[in-house]
């Protein structure tokens, strides 16, 4: 042990080093902080330090506790508000309306899913024919076609509401009725374009692409595995035979006289038949009806008010709101995630 009453002890009366700096007071605070405090501070400093500290932190923690409730209460708000939009989807007719033109818009693409799919444009069809108020039913078209499966169910149903609830229908084109919207048109009493429109394409097509010459150059040997000798002829990667070509032109050209007797049963004698009628060409507004494919001249206005006799246009276009865009996109991504959780789990089994 070391003793400080020895000469050579730093601080002792026999060194000469310095002697050590004693830095804590008796009370153990610093001596530092005491002659800091006892020269500028006021008595009990440390307890009003302590105070504020802890009055602070009781701020903060009220200010985030506030900012939590108010994020909650407007997420719940936004979860009513889709869940009012979804339950109380706003009607635009009543049994007892006002004489009007309805409307009913086929744009965009016939295909599942999409606005002017089967499911849409025939429910609106139902409700524009079971309004009593209205007289005629207009269909506003502006679509280069699609799936002639959704096509035809659209094209039976308006002969079906038609006969059973005996009011017209007219479709009126804008810029586009090709393909499958023009497979629905031809159902309809008469069709007004106008002239600059594009009317026509009465064909059908299957396409895709082949990649077998250049996975050849490339050295890539495509494998694939099928049960049945035709599973995989329209696989891009693969090379397809006569005889499932000869097959694949038969079924088109199956769809391809459905079309055309859907045509001719619509038009009737006003349909001047050329070589050309049915080739998949298509034609401006003005030569559509020099070719007996539309009646006239005219858009939705001149038809409610010429035609029908009822100025008032209500549309029935049936839509996915906002809401449900957003439950679809929400189910979509639930959908992939549910898909990568799978996947992984099965990357971990192995």
């Amino acid at each position: 042990m070391t003793d400080p009453n020895r000469p050579d002890f730093p601080g002792s009366q026999g060194s000469n080093e310095p002697a050590m700096t004693d830095l804590w007071g008796a009370g153990g605070t610093p001596a530092a902080a005491t002659s800091s405090a006892g020269a500028g501070a006021k008595p009990g400093w440390e307890r009003d330090v302590l105070e504020k500290l802890v009055f602070s932190t009781l701020k903060e923690q009220r200010s985030a506790r506030r900012w939590r409730n108010f994020l909650r209460l407007a997420w719940l708000l936004v979860v009513i508000g889709i869940a009012v939009v979804l339950f109380s989807r706003e009607t635009t007719t009543t049994s007892k309306s006002t004489a009007h033109t309805a409307v009913v818009d086929i744009k965009g693409e016939i295909a599942a899913g999409n606005e002017a799919s089967a499911e849409f444009v025939v429910a609106a069809l139902r409700s524009a024919f079971e309004d009593s108020g209205s007289k005629a039913v207009v269909l506003l078209i502006n679509s280069p076609g699609g799936s002639p499966v959704q096509a035809g169910i659209i094209n039976d149903e308006i002969y079906r509401l038609k006969a059973k609830h005996n009011k017209p229908v007219y479709a009126v084109v804008e810029e586009t009725c090709a393909s499958a919207a023009y497979y629905i048109a031809s159902a309809a009493d008469d069709i007004y374009v106008d002239k600059a429109s594009i009317v026509g394409s009465i064909g059908v097509l299957m396409d895709g692409f082949g990649f077998t010459g250049t996975m050849e150059k490339l050295g890539v040997e495509r494998r694939l595995l099928t049960a049945g000798e035709n599973k995989g002829f329209l696989d891009p990667f693969s090379p397809q035979s006569e005889q499932q070509r000869a097959f694949a032109l038969q079924m088109l050209e199956q769809i391809h006289q459905q079309f055309i007797g859907v045509v001719k049963k619509g038009r009737g004698d006003r349909l001047k038949e050329t070589p050309e009628t049915f080739s998949g060409l298509f034609w401006t507004g003005q030569q559509a009806v020099e070719l007996g494919l539309a009646d006239q001249l005219g858009n939705v206005s001149y038809v409610a008010r010429e035609v029908v006799k009822a100025e008032e246009v209500i549309d029935y276009t049936r839509r996915d709101n906002v809401a449900e865009r957003l439950v679809k996109k929400f189910g979509a991504a639930m959908g992939a995630g549910a898909v990568q959780t799978v996947q992984s789990n099965a990357l971990q089994v192995r």
